[in-house]
């Protein structure tokens, strides 16, 4: 085995059972619930239980905020393996998304000069949720089979853009309250019922994929396009996060299956971006082709939110 140990930060949304299977140890966010401090992950606790009341409290109105993970957490979460002569690996979310990554690499070059002789390596995967998650977990995987530390950051740098996150949101109000929306917008797509399609795009932002009109429409364009972009779809895991709306997240995988699908996670999705998108949000996580052929133009010219909104309201 590879002597090297990994670390991510809780907005890789790993299941209890991947945490444990690939022994990667999770940095948690800090989230701020109506002003009170909360951790967004505690090892040993029953995420479920931790999502669920979060997303309630979305739903009942409360204010909510994230902070990123600095870098004295990290530097002290990966100093004991230091310490004990393993290289380390962070792997956080997207750096077009947070300031975690920036933070991360600023601990690794810290430490770095306390253990010179110590491999610290922080990809920037460009993604989120499981779709960071599962980078970590593809690294466990190789560290386990025999892969260097190096090995598995070339693959990740090689395949990052290949993993797709596509989402729809039930409510507007958050996209409103994080800026991508304007708030007439949110008004105006709220009543016409439109559900926009979301998904990173080659910057580890968030771009627009289209819209439909009514849920399950929206969660049948994300199969669709499922279906058009994975790679190898029977020999991979497909992970779907969702923010307390089980039932949506199962008639996707129903729908996936259809497509070849076989191996599909089910998790709540962490509250960390949780917290951006909000209650009824559905993601999904997959390898697929080079993402970057489907970005928007680079001005953000195309609103095909507010263009669809229009044509409704003639």
């Amino acid at each position: 085995m590879s002597n090297f140990d990994i670390f991510v930060d809780s907005a890789a949304n790993l299941t209890a059972e991947m945490e444990e299977k690939y022994n990667i140890t999770v940095v948690s966010y800090t989230c701020i619930i109506d002003g009170k401090e909360t951790l967004c992950y505690e090892k040993g606790k029953p995420f479920a239980e931790t999502a669920k009341n979060f997303y309630d409290a979305m739903r009942a109105g409360c204010n909510t905020a994230t902070s990123l993970v600095n870098s004295e957490k990290f530097y002290d979460a990966i100093k004991p393996s230091l310490e004990k002569g393993r290289d380390v690996m962070i792997v956080t979310i997207s750096s077009g998304l947070s300031g975690t990554n920036a933070q991360a690499k600023m601990a690794a070059e810290q430490a770095k000069a306390e253990f010179p002789d110590r491999k610290i390596i922080v990809p920037d995967v460009l993604n989120a949720s499981l779709g960071e998650g599962l980078f970590a977990v593809k690294a466990a995987q190789m560290r386990d089979a025999g892969a260097t530390i190096e090995e598995c950051a070339e693959w990740i740098e090689e395949h990052k853009f290949n993993m797709h996150s596509e989402f729809t949101v039930a409510d507007l109000k958050y996209l409103r309250r994080g800026g991508r929306i304007s708030a007439t917008m949110a008004i105006a797509g709220t009543l016409l019922n439109i559900k926009p399609i979301l998904r990173a795009n080659g910057e580890g932002k968030i771009s627009s994929a289209g819209t439909e009109r009514g849920r399950k429409k929206a969660l049948a364009r994300i199969a669709e396009t499922f279906g058009s972009t994975v790679v190898d779809a029977a020999n991979q895991t497909i992970a779907i996060c969702h923010c307390d709306c089980l039932e949506d997240a199962e008639y996707l995988a129903s729908l996936l299956r259809e497509k070849g699908a076989k191996d599909i996670v089910i998790e709540w999705y962490d509250i960390c971006t949780g917290s951006h998108v909000g209650p009824g949000t559905v993601a999904l996580f997959y390898m697929g082709d080079d993402r970057r052929q489907y970005d928007e133009d680079k001005e953000g010219k195309s609103s095909k939110l507010h263009n669809l909104i229009s044509r409704f309201k003639r």
